[in-house]
């Protein structure tokens, strides 16, 4: 049974997977299209974002001023051009890191400049491309299937199933969808069909070689050799009793001469027939080599043979097992157990009685604490699970692909670049800071070489 385990969990997962693409388009259709400010954290983020923005602005605007008035200022004292100079630049790179950063999400002042609004204008694309690097880098089947053995199943499943709170919760919904069951099975015509299947396969069954083996075996374990003490030990109890003794004395009555009658010949035959048997009986049960055991196994293994290589002996025992199983009260006997089973299942579902329910509840864990103690089928279990798992991946990742496409490209894009903005907007604006620096840096540093320059 263990080597089908893999088996029938990948035939689970077929199904689950027939399922999922019925149901993708369905939840292409549903696709959420929005996105909303909803945690206080989120509202943290915008605030502090706005705040950053303020200041970035803030310091563009100074190192603006600061280059009006250097410029001024640089017939009245040579140092006043360095000054300029930085200020000149770091204005400069500060409008070219806003223009970067606003032109990756929006267009800059609303003009339609190109290669602006980049995430907007290219959402599909994205999308797809999105979908495709999560296909290729993140379901390959080698990564997929070394992070699916890490994970112990086997355990995760013993270690449920041995709590009993959760294997009593199991036990109240398998008991809340038996009754359910019982009820298509009867009505989608599983039960007739079940009745033949067991009764074709019971038809089938050669008894005589299965009697003779059995038969065989007892033999060889020296079990007959009790069952013979228990048919003498009975025989002997049963002559002994008052009712089988007159009825053995009715019979010979009934046989004996009339003249024998008068002088009770009857009741003297009855106590030396009773007492010889019983003599015997009891010589028999106290002597284990008695030659009567032997006769005994040579009618036993005088059965076997016949059993095992006489066919008109297996016809017999055939006629036999067919006549029984035509006889109509053993269609009535299965159908009262059926009747009765389907009464009890109803009233453990109503709650009537606990004790289908305690069974299930204790079944779960005796077979959770067996799973934990059989190491080799939790590592089957596991390695069952990750074929199939493996293989189901592999054959619904190009599903997963579209499915994650299909989300981006039906995602609002402006909420979409306001949640960006919010979360990682507040790293972009000190792109603008690091420009005005960089920049007033660069500029100072050309400056200073000119001046060098116009010296030498």
């Amino acid at each position: 049974m263990r080597p089908q385990t893999g088996l029938y969990l990948r035939n689970a997962a077929d199904a689950a997977g027939k399922g999922l693409d019925r149901s993708k388009a369905s939840m292409t259709r549903d696709l959420p299209n929005s996105f909303a400010i909803a945690s206080q954290s989120d509202a943290a983020r915008a605030a502090e974002l706005r705040r950053v923005k303020l200041l970035a602005s803030l310091v563009l605007a100074v190192t603006f001023a600061v280059f009006i008035g250097a410029k001024w200022m640089v017939p009245v004292h040579p140092a006043c051009g360095f000054v300029a100079a930085f200020a000149e630049a770091a204005t400069i790179g500060g409008l070219a890191d806003w223009y970067a950063v606003v032109a990756l999400f929006k267009r800059p002042l609303g003009l339609p400049i190109p290669h602006t609004a980049i995430i907007q204008s290219n959402q599909h694309r994205i999308a797809d491309k999105l979908g495709e690097f999560i296909e290729v880098h993140f379901l390959e089947a080698a990564p997929v299937e070394a992070k699916l053995r890490q994970i112990d199943f086997g355990s995760f499943v013993a270690d449920w199933l041995r709590d009993r709170k959760k294997s009593e919760d199991l036990a109240r919904f398998a008991l809340r969808l038996l009754p359910e069951a019982v009820t298509a099975t009867e009505s989608s015509g599983l039960m007739t069909f079940i009745t033949r299947r067991v009764t074709s396969q019971l038809m089938a069954i050669d008894l005589a070689p299965l009697a003779a083996g059995t038969l065989r075996s007892f033999v060889q374990e020296g079990r007959h050799r009790v069952l013979l003490d228990d048919i003498l030990r009975a025989l002997h109890q049963t002559l002994t009793t008052a009712e089988t003794m007159a009825l053995i004395r009715d019979r010979i009555r009934a046989e004996l001469p009339t003249l024998l009658k008068l002088y009770r010949a009857d009741r003297f035959l009855v106590n030396r027939i009773v007492s010889s048997a019983t003599a015997f009986f009891e010589e028999v049960r106290n002597d284990p080599d008695h030659p009567f055991r032997d006769e005994f196994n040579r009618m036993l293994l005088s059965l076997v043979d016949k059993l095992g290589s006489d066919p008109a002996f297996a016809s017999r025992i055939d006629g036999l097992k067919r006549d029984i199983l035509a006889r109509p009260e053993l269609g009535d006997l299965a159908r009262n157990i059926w009747s009765n089973a389907r009464t009890f299942i109803e009233r453990s579902a109503s709650g009537e009685t606990q004790v289908l329910q305690q069974l299930l509840a204790r079944m779960f864990v005796e077979a959770g604490e067996a799973l934990a103690a059989d190491t080799e089928m939790r590592a089957e279990i596991n390695q069952g699970l990750v074929a199939v798992l493996r293989s189901f991946i592999a054959d619904q990742k190009s599903g997963v692909s579209t499915f994650i496409a299909d989300q981006v490209k039906a995602w609002d894009m402006a909420q979409l670049i306001s949640l960006i903005e919010i979360n990682v907007g507040k790293d972009l604006q000190y792109i603008r800071f690091n420009g005005s620096l960089i920049g007033g840096l660069a500029g100072l540093a050309l400056y200073t070489l000119e001046y060098l320059l116009r010296l030498v």
